[in-house]
């Protein structure tokens, strides 16, 4: 990859899209991982005002401190950069106390991570409406487009996309070349969304390299029975998630009424 140039791109098509559209900035949610960290550090080299917000839920405090370094270095190099933060706990657990639950289930524990980030979507949302920015998104090429791995409404909730034609390995290219902080460089990819330490391999069941592996096979027409081994497992696994996610990355299905019968 041409890094210089590939983040020139990215920046020139933020600024083009934010002149176009007039709107007065952009507005991100900062995790303390490395997508965040790099789709803000592309939004504030346009020059253009760029909210960092934090929204721990219940947050490990490794996310929180590595989040609020990278905010500091931020404004510290551009001063177009602004935080706030927003503790959501306790909205987080006011919904928990009035709506019906299977305590200890899967369902409710998947239900309640989704929750965490459809509840972080509504709140970048009011500070955009606030300030009349966009919502800039944090997904990658093989988040968005492989395996699906994000909450639908969520942070799927966004107005834009700016690294979501990059994959894993090349984010973490961009992110080193426009020097996002050591210490989210090599931290683990997490969603945080259950408030303990599996990370997000633990919860596909492969890392990052052998998803994009599987995306770039199943891109060039291979299927499961041209591997065998830990390939054949992977490759199955990015299949099926491909398959099973394809709800969150094609349009919502209308149902088109008969020209006949309208």
């Amino acid at each position: 990859m041409k890094t210089e140039k590939v983040a020139t791109h990215i920046i020139s098509w933020l600024k083009d899209y934010a002149e176009k559209s007039n709107i007065k900035g952009f507005v991100i949610g900062v995790s303390g991982g490395i997508d965040s960290a790099l789709t803000s550090t592309l939004c504030a080299k346009t020059g253009f005002p760029t909210l960092c917000v934090e929204m721990p839920i219940h947050q490990a405090q490794s996310h929180v401190t590595r989040a609020e370094d990278h905010i500091k270095q931020l404004k510290v190099r551009y001063n177009n950069v602004s935080e706030v933060r927003v503790d959501l706990t306790g909205m987080y657990e006011g919904l928990k106390s009035v709506v019906p639950q299977l305590p200890n289930t899967p369902k409710e524990e998947l239900s309640l991570a989704n929750t965490r980030a459809r509840l972080r979507m509504t709140t970048l949302y009011y500070f955009a409406g606030l300030h009349s920015y966009v919502v800039a998104g944090t997904g990658n090429k093989v988040e968005d487009f492989g395996v699906g791995f994000y909450t639908k409404y969520g942070d799927g909730g966004v107005d834009l996309s700016p690294i979501a034609d990059l994959m894993k390995s090349e984010v973490y290219e961009l992110a080193a070349y426009l020097k996002v902080p050591n210490s989210i460089q090599i931290a683990k990819p997490t969603d945080g969304l259950f408030g303990d330490n599996r990370t997000d391999e633990d919860q596909i069941g492969a890392s990052y390299d052998e998803l994009e592996w599987a995306m770039k096979e199943q891109d060039a027409g291979k299927n499961e029975a041209d591997f065998s081994g830990r390939n054949q497992e992977v490759f199955k696994i990015y299949e099926n998630m491909h398959k099973l996610n394809q709800h969150k990355m094609l349009p919502i299905p209308v149902c088109e009424i008969p020209a006949a019968i309208k």
